[in-house]
């Protein structure tokens, strides 16, 4: 009988899920959900990561009293590419900027001025986004920012929250990988490439697998929160790379997507796939748990919904999700559609605009209204899901049989049938609690109580059983990927 704590930091709120193994199946509860708020500050944007260090330690104090004190284990996840920079005695030398801040602008071609795109992608096998750790850090060179003379540590969003609990500084493989500052061929940081830039490189501390036990938790937190006997666990401490632990994974040659914030659409491998093909269409090769490597594509995801939903709320029209998808539906299918990752839809503000003006750009219809954007929006998604795939089955030399959907985005139903009818591919959906199952069940690989990443999916198939989608067969579906990829086609051309 195992009690184990998944603290999953996410863009939108922090959460803490209480898991109960028995040795045959896992039983998870969310204890406690509190709220990530960034704040802009004299331009720019930071994660307040002090007042969600403080929603940590109460989401631990529940999760004492609702296991009356038995905890076995603790592991933190979170998002990537964001880090904190501690000075040399342990102390956080300024708030973690976000990254949807304006400071990378203009940063990936300023980089490439001094190493090749190509060079980069075959040290670190990692996309290219503005957003990347990389290019972050070199904004910070170029703008010669003091905090760098003072910092001592680099550790990433997760492994701060780690540190702040059990003391131990070093960053965890999974999240580590995701910076583009790691050679996945030397399992180690990629020294010179951080020294061509100008970014120090004594920052840099140990990595650590994930699984792995860093220390008993700190005294004072312990005591504050009525844990005394809870190991720290380093998990997949990137959240995808602990959702996509969580995968139940029936046929190996599945794809999966990890639905949130953003869609993460990729497949399993054991080794880095960093030949220029796959730097020409951009996709990533990041760490995962058991010697794997997740090799994806980043799709802008449900952010999309989340930034129209804030903008219609902020105007007095607060729709719930539910409400905005059973509206979708209302709406005329397949009318008009965006490229999710356009350049304008990554900053926040005003996204209902943006799909109109990107729809009026284009030459489709312009979508008029909650309805009509959010059906714009999944039926997107869908298809562009779709032109993922494909490229992965040409990379690969294989065809994808099926599509696993896991997170918060496997609960919407209308996004799951619509990705099976674009793809023509069965979707199994679930678990939707991907990423804190997939934390919990590292720590409990740590532990002991599993024996393997095999074990710990067949445990998981055992306990949340998928809900399956078919495809439907349709020509207006085939059509209209036909229209998005000649509007991808032609942005492109335009682009470049």
């Amino acid at each position: 009988m195992t009690w184990m704590v998944a603290l999953d930091l996410g863009a939108e709120s922090g959460r803490a899920v209480l898991g109960f193994f028995d040795g045959e199946r896992l039983q998870v509860e969310e204890i406690h959900r509190f709220p990530n708020i960034p704040v802009r500050v004299r331009g720019t944007l930071f994660w307040d990561v002090l007042r969600l260090f403080d929603g940590v330690k109460e989401a631990l104090g529940r999760a004492a009293r609702t296991a009356g004190g038995a905890i076995a284990a603790i592991g933190v996840d979170a998002w990537g590419v964001d880090f904190a920079l501690l000075d040399r005695r342990g102390h956080l030398v300024g708030n973690p900027v976000h990254y949807r801040d304006r400071r990378t602008e203009g940063m990936m071609e300023a980089v490439f001025q001094r190493v090749p795109p190509e060079e980069i992608y075959a040290r670190t096998g990692i996309q290219f986004m503005p957003i990347n750790t990389l290019y972050q850090l070199f904004a910070m060179v170029v703008r010669e920012d003091p905090l760098l003379e003072i910092a001592r540590t680099f550790l990433t969003i997760p492994d701060l929250f780690q540190y702040w609990l059990s003391g131990v500084l070093a960053c965890e493989f999974t999240n580590a990988t995701t910076t583009q500052c790691y050679d996945p061929r030397r399992g180690e940081w990629a020294w010179d490439l951080l020294g061509r830039l100008g970014i120090p490189t004594h920052l840099f501390p140990q990595i650590r697998p994930p699984g792995t036990i860093l220390s008993p938790l700190q005294p004072e937190v312990a005591e504050e929160v009525g844990l005394p006997h809870a190991l720290v666990i380093a998990p997949a401490s990137h959240d995808t790379g602990s959702a996509v632990a969580a995968v139940p994974f029936e046929d190996p040659d599945a794809a999966y997507i990890s639905s949130g914030t953003w869609s993460l659409v990729g497949v399993e491998v054991h080794a880095p796939i960093l030949e220029d093909r796959a730097r020409r269409e951009n996709f990533t090769n990041e760490g995962g748990v058991g010697g794997t490597f997740r090799f994806l594509k980043n799709v802008m995801g449900l952010w999309l919904l989340q930034e129209c939903r804030r903008t219609w709320t902020a105007r007095g029209q607060a729709w719930d999700y539910e409400a905005l998808v059973r509206l979708a539906e209302t709406a005329p299918p397949l009318q008009a559609f965006i490229d999710p990752d356009d350049p304008r839809f990554l900053p926040p503000g005003d996204m209902p605009a943006r799909i109109q003006a990107f729809c009026q750009e284009t030459g489709q219809p312009v979508p008029q209204g909650p309805a009509e954007i959010v059906r714009c929006i999944l039926e997107s998604l869908a298809l562009k899901y779709r032109w993922v795939i494909e490229r992965l089955e040409v990379l690969l030399g294989r065809r994808i049989p099926a599509i696993h959907v896991v997170g918060g985005g496997s609960r919407n139903a209308l996004l799951c049938q619509w990705t099976a009818d674009a793809c023509g591919r069965p979707v199994l959906a679930g678990p939707a609690e991907a990423t804190a199952i997939g934390n919990l069940m590292v720590q409990a690989m740590a532990l002991g109580a599993v024996g393997s990443l095999e074990e710990a999916r067949a445990v998981i198939r055992r306990s949340f059983v998928p809900i399956p989608y078919a495809p439907a067969s349709s020509d207006r579906w085939e059509a209209a990927y036909h229209r998005f990829v000649r509007m991808l086609s032609a942005r492109s051309a335009v682009s470049g």
